[in-house]
This record gives structure tokens, C-alpha cells and sequence, in this order.
């Protein structure tokens, strides 16, 4: 899938790299087609880097893909200049009055605090309440996926007894879901975080179903009963050494942490990481695309 993006993000190079179809606006305002719109709410705060990992998984499809970057103006990021904020992305003000047929919530290093103290939870409830009727299916990402069942259904997380960190090994429920169409019957996910979900919450709540498991992770895809709205405990989009990192960071740190699970080869963070779940991730993000995007939203956003 061609991803429509601006010429100078830093995000471009790197996928062209990697032979990425990636479209010059220049290019992409020639075709006479009718684009899907998305809009990534970035709440991680290494945003090139989160930005990278997301538009490559949106580029495995012959359609053009226009996304817009958004960030919350209530918190001021700190590991990401003004100057790339205010070039590459949107503030919720500035497209409000749009209608998208996808949107993207990521993950945001806040799990241990209370919902209601995060410094832009009140500007992330008015984003979530917008999208009932400016979105046609949003994706939600571990953080922002228990943000989201927090604010729509009052679904609470839990700190778990040690970090679920490391890559685990998934099974689908529903084999017959169209999210999870053509994975394996066990496909591996990174997951990195502190708190969890939990199955007897879920199952009051009967607008929502279970798509797959972990029997170490836990819950891990979830829908309502539209097929609207999906919400993922994992971390599918993330690079090869992106555990490898956070694992340094907090050993540097003097950090308790284990190494992460079923990541490095032996145990042995010497060693490079096999990269086993790249193509779990890019069935999960083309089947959110093709299924759920761009055979069900209206051709005229208008009608949303």
C-alpha cells in the first residue's frame, strides 16, 4: 500500500530503505481514486521511531493511504522536538471537523498511573467520544487499547505480580475471525507492560468477544460486536531490538527487569533477537485494513 506522507519525514527514508511504497504527495494528488484516511494518534514518546513502525505495517496493500499524525496538545513531549510536532502533526483542534475511515490510538508509558491523573486523559475521552462519529473503525494498542475499554465500558486494568515482557506464544479463539484470517494456528506477539485485563471483566460486558489468547500474555485481540472497534494488549508493530532497548534502558537504570521472555537467542542479550512475529503483524494491520476499512466504510465519509 502506497502510504501518503510528507516528503521530509524522518519516517520516509527509513521505509524507503526497507523498499516500502511510499507516495510523494505530489504524486498521490495525480490519481483519481479515492484514498483511505487515517489518523494515528501517537502517544509513545519516541515518535519517530512509533510513526516508522506504524506506516510500514499500513503499507501492505495496492491502496493508497492518506494518515495524518495527531498528538495531544494537554502534554508536552519531551523526547521529540516542537520543530517535528509542529511540521508533521495535527492537534486535535485542527481536525476535528474531518471524518477518517481508520484511526490508530498507540500505546503511551503511563500504565502505572491512574487513568484519571494522566495529564491528557480529559483531551483523550473528547478523542474517543469524536470517533464514534468522525471514525468508521479504530485500532487501540496496549495503553490505548485499555484506555479505550476504560472510557467505553469502564473496564479497569490490573498491575500483574512482574512485567508480561518478551515474546508469547498466541492462539485464536475465533480461528474464523477475519482479523486473525491466515495466521498460524500459534503465532508469536511482543508484549511489554505492567498491567493487564482480565476475562471475567470482559465477559460482563456483551458487546465485546475475545479474538485470541495467551496462555502466559493473557487476553490479547478484543472486538465489539460491530467489528468497529478493536483493541490489542500487544505490540505487533514493534522493531526487532525494541524489547533489546527498553531491556538496557532499565538495566542501565538499575531497573528490576527481567530478560524478556522467548526474545533473546539462549538467553543471552550478547546476541541479536530473531525477529519472529514480523509477519503477524503485517496479516493483523493488512486484515484490520482490508476487512474492516476499506470493504465497510462508506465510499462519502459524509456519511458516516
Amino acid at each position: 500500500m502506497p502510504i501518503r506522507i510528507d516528503n521530509q519525514l524522518p519516517a520516509r527514508k527509513s521505509l524507503e530503505d526497507e523498499n516500502v511504497f511510499v507516495m510523494t504527495e505530489l504524486r498521490a494528488e495525480s490519481q483519481d481514486i479515492r484514498p483511505i484516511n487515517i489518523v494515528l494518534l501517537n502517544l509513545m514518546p519516541t515518535k519517530i521511531v512509533t510513526e516508522t513502525q506504524i506506516l510500514r505495517l499500513l503499507s501492505n496493500s495496492p491502496l493508497q493511504v492518506n494518515v495524518d499524525l495527531l498528538h495531544t496538545a494537554t502534554h508536552r513531549a519531551k523526547n521529540v522536538s516542537q520543530e517535528h510536532l509542529t511540521k508533521f502533526y495535527c492537534t486535535f483542534d485542527e481536525i476535528k471537523n474531518n471524518k477518517y475511515d481508520g484511526m490508530i490510538v498507540t500505546g503511551a508509558p503511563v500504565e502505572k498511573m491512574e487513568f484519571e491523573e494522566v495529564d491528557y486523559w480529559n483531551e483523550l475521552c473528547e478523542i474517543f467520544e469524536w470517533s464514534k462519529t468522525h471514525v468508521y473503525s479504530t485500532f487501540n494498542i496496549c495503553w490505548g487499547a485499555q484506555a479505550a475499554l476504560y472510557y467505553k465500558y469502564g473496564i479497569k486494568k490490573y498491575p500483574t505480580e512482574k512485567k508480561v515482557f518478551g515474546i508469547f506464544e498466541h492462539k485464536a479463539l475465533d480461528e474464523y475471525h477475519p482479523l486473525v484470517r491466515g495466521l498460524d494456528e500459534r503465532f508469536l506477539v511482543p508484549h511489554s507492560r505492567h498491567t493487564e485485563i482480565r476475562m471475567e471483566d470482559i465477559a460482563r460486558v456483551k458487546d465485546l468477544q475475545v479474538i485470541s489468547y495467551s496462555e502466559q500474555a493473557g487476553i490479547h485481540l478484543l472486538s465489539d460486536m460491530d467489528c468497529r472497534n478493536f483493541y490489542t494488549t500487544g505490540h505487533s508493530e514493534y522493531d526487532r531490538d525494541t524489547l533489546k532497548i527498553e531491556y538496557l534502558r532499565d538495566v542501565n537504570a538499575g531497573l528490576p527487569i527481567d530478560i524478556p521472555v522467548n526474545y533473546f537467542p539462549d538467553n543471552d542479550p550478547g546476541k541479536d533477537p530473531i525477529f519472529n512475529w514480523r509477519s503477524t503483524a503485517n496479516i493483523l494491520f493488512s486484515n484490520w485494513l482490508n476487512y474492516f476499512v476499506y470493504q465497510k466504510t462508506p465510499y462519502d465519509l459524509a456519511n458516516l
